[in-house]
């Protein structure tokens, strides 16, 4: 078997891998038309990868438009236009691109196809207000969501009420084009409605949910927010509205997909993988003590199953902003709330991350947690508990040099857990 932590980055690799969309675009295009234009518009982290693999899978077809990446995640392309702008917060580039954006969908006709590259981080990219929304109030909204705890649902439920674009708006203007979405999930239940604020789909979500989340959240907003939310001309369009007649949406790489290669990659090491969940939601540090629980029952009485185990799971938790000072990042601070609960059994190592290469809006995608990792903290003078309590797992992990650092990945398919259980004796 591999060196614990070879084994874990390895499967976490594989897991990236297997959602790379040079590796899964192609087999889900269409034949290409023989008539009219072909426009490809896109937002999120992956889209601008996704338009280089259209490019290459139709090579002799003339293609245009325009895709929103996050900085620091293009991609070359020829004819497909790629703009990087602002996530998690949206900036003034993200805007002035989607604008540019619906210009080019608006102008698409009845025998036009018009291709959505949908992926994680569209909701922030694809940045155009609704009217009487600035980008000053849609910051200011999109901060406070940050912070709150509330889960990627009840966050896009409360964008796409304040966009021009997202939640279906966007396939109002492309009718009555063809539109094919293309979509790589980072969400929880691989919810169309939810992946990048789904522009391109019916919205599942209301006005009055949006306003639900203000209040359970005690969000203050902007009195255009509030007005907007209070005025029932805002609601999306709903399952049934004539202008998704002519639309069509298709997953191409998915959480689970990604945890099943990892999976692959733990039975060709020789250890036995487990899929706990691809959709584990809740504050980061309460995910981790659960997670804790399963693997020290593994360590300790060989159930579910007996070591070597490989827990996996994904999904997207959250964290509520406590801290003043600390660098964080929700798997950063799901490994050091899983460290300390583990109490530094010999047996366990674990890794978290992000699939896009980035936690949060720190330069790593995670980090690596050794049986030693809570000892060499303390023997280092720092202690784990005021470390977790101030939201500075990112610290924690850098004193350590246990951070993991891909650079953006150009794919993303949410967080990645992996906690490996090795035979040993047990000392709860």
């Amino acid at each position: 078997m591999l060196e614990p932590r070879a084994l874990l980055e390895a499967c976490f690799h594989a897991a990236i891998q297997r959602a790379a969309p040079e590796r899964v675009l192609a087999a889900h295009l269409p034949e290409p038309p023989t008539s009219g234009k072909v426009i490809v518009a896109g937002a999120g982290k992956a889209s601008a990868a996704m338009a280089a693999a259209i490019e290459a899978a139709w090579p002799d077809v003339p293609l245009s438009g325009l895709v929103i990446t996050r900085y620091g995640h293009g991609a070359p392309t020829r004819s497909i236009e790629v703009v990087e702008a602002g996530h998690p917060m949206p900036d003034s580039a993200g805007a002035i691109a989607a604008d540019r954006l619906a210009g080019l969908v608006n102008q698409a006709g009845p025998d036009d196809l018009v291709i959505f590259l949908a992926s994680g981080g569209g909701s922030a990219l694809l940045a155009l207000p609704a009217d009487g929304i600035s980008l000053a109030d849609k910051q200011a909204m999109n901060a406070a969501l940050l912070r709150s705890g509330a889960d990627i649902g009840e966050m896009n439920a409360v964008r796409k009420h304040l966009s021009a674009l997202k939640g279906g708006r966007l396939a109002a203007l492309a009718a009555p084009a063809r539109v094919l979405t293309l979509a790589i999930s980072d969400v929880p239940g691989d919810r169309p409605d939810v992946i990048g604020s789904g522009p391109t789909v019916p919205d599942g979500s209301t006005l009055a949910d949006a306003l639900d989340v203000l209040r359970r959240y005690e969000i203050q907003a902007p009195r255009s927010v509030t007005e907007r939310l209070s005025n029932p001309a805002s609601e999306t369009p709903k399952p049934g509205d004539p202008i998704f007649a002519n639309t069509e949406f298709r997953l191409i790489a998915s959480p689970q997909q990604a945890l099943e290669a990892a999976a692959d990659a733990a039975r060709a090491a020789g250890v036995t993988p487990m899929i706990l969940s691809d959709r584990l939601e809740g504050e980061a540090r309460d995910v981790g003590k659960a997670l804790a629980g399963i693997a020290l029952q593994a360590a300790t009485h060989g159930q579910p199953l007996p070591p070597p185990l490989l827990l996996l799971t994904g999904g997207e938790t959250t964290v509520t902003v406590r801290g003043e000072s600390g660098r964080g990042g929700r798997n950063a601070e799901y490994l050091l709330s899983h460290a300390l609960a583990l109490g530094g059994h010999p047996s366990v190592h674990a890794i978290a991350g992000d699939t896009d290469g980035i936690d949060g809006s720190e330069d790593n995608a995670g980090a690596y947690l050794e049986p030693h990792s809570v000892e060499r903290l303390r023997t280092l003078g720092h202690d784990p508990a005021t470390l977790l309590g101030n939201n500075d797992a990112y610290g924690a992990f850098s004193a350590l040099g246990d951070l993991i650092v891909t650079g953006p990945t150009l794919t993303n398919v949410n967080d990645f857990r992996a906690t490996l259980v090795l035979p040993g004796p047990d000392k709860t």
